[in-house]
């Protein structure tokens, strides 16, 4: 079970997890409503290192990026039931658009992504291989979305 930390205890987090030469690994996004296919991606990404450190969107850039009806559930909400899987051993909030800045940060060893993108069209891939870092692309569960379910619980009527 992770912990949600500020970019401070982050910080200091990552200064000890590569003191002790752990393979870093973090991945990103809105996470706003936790499903089947978020879970098996992370236990996936969390496969490819020691520690698995989540950047999770506040609820405004969540809003800049999904559109004003977004997010669902509130940014510490998000934070605490991503901790709370035993697959994610940290997570962090980051408010900007891409996680670039998070990422400059913990300067992971891999950056896991879904199959829906293209490590070329990634704001984070010329960041993470500055440092010698890998994207790394995770397939997803077909049919398993946020924006799926959002649109089945609009169509079901509830």
């Amino acid at each position: 079970m992770g912990l949600v930390l500020t970019r401070n205890e982050l910080r200091e987090v990552i200064r000890a997890e590569k003191d002790f030469h752990k393979t870093i690994v973090t991945t990103n996004g809105c996470f706003d409503i936790l499903h089947v296919g978020h879970v098996r991606y992370l236990k996936q990404a969390r496969q490819l290192g020691d520690v698995l450190i989540v950047g999770v969107n506040t609820d405004a850039s969540v809003k800049r990026l999904k559109g004003e009806k977004r997010p669902l559930n509130n940014e510490q909400d998000r934070a605490e039931i991503l901790a709370s899987l035993e697959c994610v051993d940290f997570v962090t909030l980051f408010s900007e658009d891409t996680p670039v800045e998070f990422l400059k940060i913990v300067q992971p060893n891999f950056h896991a992504k879904g199959g829906d993108y293209d490590p070329k069209d990634l704001a984070e891939t010329p960041v993470v291989e500055s440092f010698g870092g890998q994207i790394k692309i995770i397939d997803l569960v077909p049919e398993k979305s946020t924006t799926g379910l959002i649109a089945k619980i609009d169509k079901s009527n509830c």
